[in-house]
């Protein structure tokens, strides 16, 4: 964006930040920081931070007495509960008048859109560009002349494939965290079958949506995964770190995970293993692979003491110049078009690959998941729950996938009726 519109006199004083430190680490926060201090001399920045900040700041976001801007990310933050209990900002007027130097305003700049709600609020900026999607190595798949998948036909094909050339259960995925499989999989798996408008009515169990034919014949692609035995047997008491071990020493093929997997597992990847990663193959042959992000926003309190220079520093993050120092710390995207990654030597070879995916018209969908409102909200948890436990279920082969859907549509209609 087109900094210093308010001039740098007119920034000063303390402004405080609060930012989440999870699979993604700091350093993109701390350069973010050094930098902005450079251009604003006048401000001095109190940070607050670390893996579980959010659960430690509660007290003083009660107290009406919050840091100057958040970012919202890990556990204990909860972006739809902060809005309800009105503690953002609202950003439409400031943020619509945001141009770029070309004079793109930054509002129509995003990969994945700010979201707005009926009344016409923005309460946040959506920073990071994460989704989930399916990993492989893509060494070892050049080395076996495996084909990488791009629809649910050939991904079947593949699982089979390896699972005959390297003895190996093909696919693993969390038991304990079941959620890695309905973010991972279904997620996607229900968008490239029918949509934004599916999606979001399964995840707010509406009965109608759980009754399509496309939901049924989404979870038949995975009875037919369990079917041919290519679901790796101990996932259901394995974490996601564990997981994610058994995958990085090839004991499995594919597993469904973020973009923050390099990161985390740094320490841990052997040296010839090379990250692939594409948008889950449940797509119908012919048809565009989905994606669904997950989006990791920042945004200022209402109660701000400074909202002058957080307004600047928001401004000084959404800039392409930060956009690439963020892939290169992060292994991930900022959540802008058309940035160039592609001569930047610090950044993975999958990410630039991604990026330029998600840049390039028709190859891949992105289908947004939207904040529920109001009694939708408590609906959703609840169906995300009974998902997650019908996700094992059918995994292990305890139940079909006319069972899993009418597990589903029950617990719908009991909490709709």
């Amino acid at each position: 964006t087109e900094e210093n519109t308010q001039g740098d006199s007119e920034i000063s004083g303390t402004l405080e930040i609060q930012y989440f430190v999870g699979g993604y680490g700091d350093e993109f926060w701390k350069s973010s920081i050094e930098s902005f201090k450079e251009k604003y001399p006048d401000v001095e920045i109190i940070e607050q931070a670390g893996p579980d900040i959010n659960n430690e700041m509660k007290p003083r976001w009660i107290a009406n007495d919050p840091p100057d801007i958040v970012y919202i990310d890990g556990n204990g933050a909860n972006e739809t509960q902060m809005i309800n209990d009105g503690q953002l900002l609202d950003l439409s007027d400031w943020a619509s008048e945001l141009t770029f130097d070309d004079g793109t305003p930054l509002l129509d700049s995003f990969i994945s859109p700010a979201e707005v709600f009926e009344d016409g609020s923005i309460y946040s900026l959506p920073l990071v560009f994460d989704t989930w999607g399916v990993w492989y190595d893509s060494n070892w798949f050049d080395e076996n002349g495996w084909d990488v998948p791009e629809d649910f036909d050939s991904w079947l094909d593949s699982m089979i494939t390896i699972k005959d050339e390297a003895g190996i259960s093909p696919f693993i995925t969390t038991g304990m965290y079941a959620q890695y499989f309905q973010r991972g999989v279904l997620y996607p798996a229900f968008a490239a079958a029918g949509g934004e408008e599916l999606l979001n009515d399964l995840s707010n169990g509406i009965v109608e949506a759980w009754e399509s034919d496309e939901v049924l014949e989404v979870i038949k692609k995975v009875e037919k995964i369990v079917e041919n035995d290519l679901v790796d047997e101990g996932f259901a008491a394995r974490s996601h770190t564990q997981t994610q071990m058994n995958f990085l020493l090839h004991e499995t093929a594919y597993i469904p995970v973020g973009f923050w997997l390099p990161n985390e597992m740094e320490n841990d990847t052997p040296e010839d293993f090379t990250y692939g990663f594409i948008p889950t193959p449940m797509n119908n042959p012919g048809e565009p692979m989905a994606l669904v992000p997950d989006i990791r926003p920042v945004a200022i309190a209402k109660e701000a003491n400074n909202p002058e220079a957080a307004k600047a520093f928001m401004e000084h993050l959404f800039t392409e110049e930060r956009a690439n120092a963020f892939a290169e710390s992060t292994g991930a995207i900022m959540n802008l078009k058309g940035v160039d990654l592609s001569d930047n030597d610090n950044v993975p070879e999958f990410l630039k690959g991604i990026n330029d995916l998600i840049n390039t018209e028709g190859t891949i969908e992105i289908h947004s998941r939207h904040t529920p409102e109001g009694e939708d909200q408590e609906i959703a948890v609840e169906i995300t729950d009974e998902i997650k436990l019908q996700i094992v279920e059918i995994l292990m082969g305890r139940i079909t996938a006319e069972e899993f859907v009418d597990n589903m549509l029950d617990k719908s209609k009991s909490l709709r009726n």
